[in-house]
């Protein structure tokens, strides 16, 4: 197995899922918010988060490498404040790594907060919390369950990504080269011994993903039959 690509890889889906549970948290208990601004714009914003669940890895990346060319206006603006370029770098795989695996997380969080009891949040209010502190001590820890399962889903879902990487990253060892990318380059090679030790990798990431989201599932069920 390819040492670098399997360090790159971690260190893809590590800075993704801290992005995305930065930006996404905020989001989703906008969207699972049953009353406020914007209630006309959750429809439209919950389907642009969730697109990437329906739109081809390749489409999704064609559109991203022609979105941040060192000719768009993304990619002059990120030239103007770097110097450098998005495509075929780190940064221009963590945008689409971010893009990407949104629905993964919007949607656990979303669901989870769309469940908690809003009683227990103007509870909190009345007793003279700040929203900051209540979000600390009353919805993080009620929702904990269902925004684990969106980090792991995404930590997981970006160790595995690859159309989009490839297609706005290519294969540059050390730069954009994951693991994804290096089984598929094995398997071009012929070498078969290092495609399976790298796929049986992916595989297990998988499985213990899905172990520990049927774990987290089975939490609430279980506290609840307890009492």
């Amino acid at each position: 197995m390819d040492v670098t690509a399997a360090w790159l890889t971690v260190s893809l889906a590590t800075t993704t899922t801290l992005l995305l549970a930065a930006t996404g948290l905020p989001l989703a208990w906008w969207l699972a918010a049953p009353y406020g601004r914007g209630t006309g714009l959750r429809g439209l914003v919950e389907a642009i988060c969730t697109l990437p669940l329906v739109l081809p890895p390749t489409v999704a990346g064609f559109f991203l490498l022609v979105a941040t060319a060192p000719q768009s206006i993304i990619g002059r603006l990120w030239g103007r404040l770097t110097g450098g370029t998005l495509p075929f770098t780190f940064s221009g795989i963590l945008l689409a790594a971010v893009l990407m695996n949104l629905p993964y997380a919007i949607g656990p969080f979303t669901a989870a907060f769309a469940a908690l009891d809003r009683r227990l949040v103007e509870a909190s209010w009345c007793l003279g919390e700040s929203r900051a502190a209540t979000m600390l001590r009353v919805v993080l820890p009620a929702c904990w369950p269902g925004i684990v399962t969106g980090l792991v889903m995404t930590f997981a879902h970006v160790v595995g990504e690859f159309g989009v990487v490839l297609m706005i990253g290519g294969n540059i060892p050390g730069v954009t080269r994951t693991l994804s990318v290096a089984l598929y380059d094995d398997v071009q090679a012929l070498d078969h011994e290092a495609a399976a030790r790298t796929a049986a990798v992916l595989v297990a990431v998988a499985l213990l993903t899905l172990v520990t989201v049927q774990r987290l599932a089975r939490r609430p069920a279980e506290k609840g039959t307890a009492r």
